[in-house]
């Protein structure tokens, strides 16, 4: 029996409320833009696939072994989840190599080839970059998602730290640590010599183990455990660091993560982890 269900996104018709009600058999609460369903009875996991298609909103069920009230950190991946790009792309666009780059970004992300060697590839196309076109790119191409400010804010106020962890640079991921007050992150170092990208890198490669290594590793420097995390990420190389922690968010992902994950936001900015941090009832809104 599943008995926590959160749904994100508008219901236009009070039918549907019905409908969802009737295959959940939960109560219905509401908060703005949000619904909450709780104590309800879903069995298969299908039902809840199956509202998803039919209503185009996000319906997660959080899993038993995760509390809500005992989050500790969030883990959070930078490019195309944190924010709206895939710095690499970016970089591309600058060499002239965006076509190519962009496609083995895609098939790494899809799980389609080993990501340590497409990153490899890639990274030796931007050779020649100057300094100046990254601190370009980030000023003029780097955005953060949809409601990353509101989640940073709740997380502040909860005093839950956050981390960033990317398999791209960290030329990108200090800075945005600097300018959000962000606990940690790690990424990968361009290797630059005179001002300009050699097309290596320097120092041990962020992968998808690398991801889940850091995220046990901040869980030891903050004395919890990594049950208390929830980990969002959208590529085929977050999977470990999402199956490592206590929650696992597809955001936004590709095919072969929403698979793999109970909780996936398609249509919901990522405000809307907020209600994974700490449980919602209706004493917390007043009802």
């Amino acid at each position: 029996m599943i008995n926590r269900l959160c749904l994100h996104g508008k219901l236009h018709h009070q039918t549907d409320v019905r409908v969802i009600l009737e295959q959940t058999g939960g109560r219905f609460y509401r908060a703005g833009n949000q619904r909450l369903v709780v104590d309800a009875q879903v069995a298969d996991r299908m039902v809840i696939e199956n509202l998803r298609g039919r209503f185009q909103i996000d319906i997660n069920v959080l899993p038993d072994g995760f509390d809500p009230q005992q989050v500790g950190l969030v883990v959070c991946d930078m490019d195309s989840t944190f924010v709206n790009v895939e710095c690499i792309d970016e970089l591309a666009n600058l060499s002239g190599h965006q076509a190519t780059v962009a496609a083995i970004t895609g098939a790494a992300m899809r799980g389609e080839i080993d990501y340590a060697e497409s990153l490899r590839k890639r990274v030796g196309l931007l050779a020649g970059l100057r300094l100046e076109q990254l601190e370009q790119v980030y000023r003029t191409r780097l955005e953060t998602h949809w409601g990353v400010e509101s989640l940073l804010s709740e997380l502040a106020a909860r005093r839950i730290p956050l981390v960033l962890v990317s398999g791209g640079f960290c030329f990108f991921a200090e800075r945005l640590v600097r300018r959000f007050g962000l606990f940690d992150s790690l990424a990968n170092q361009l290797q630059v010599d005179k001002g300009q990208l050699t097309g290596r890198l320097e120092g041990t490669l962020v992968d998808g183990q690398a991801k889940a290594c850091f995220l046990a590793e901040v869980c030891k420097r903050l004395s919890i455990t990594t049950d208390q995390v929830i980990a969002v990420g959208d590529g085929a190389n977050d999977l470990p660091m999402l199956m490592a922690a206590g929650l696992g968010v597809a955001y936004q992902a590709h095919p072969v993560v929403q698979e793999a994950m109970d909780i996936v936001l398609n249509h919901s900015g990522l405000n809307a982890l907020n209600d994974f941090l700490g449980w919602i009832d209706g004493s917390e809104y007043g009802w």
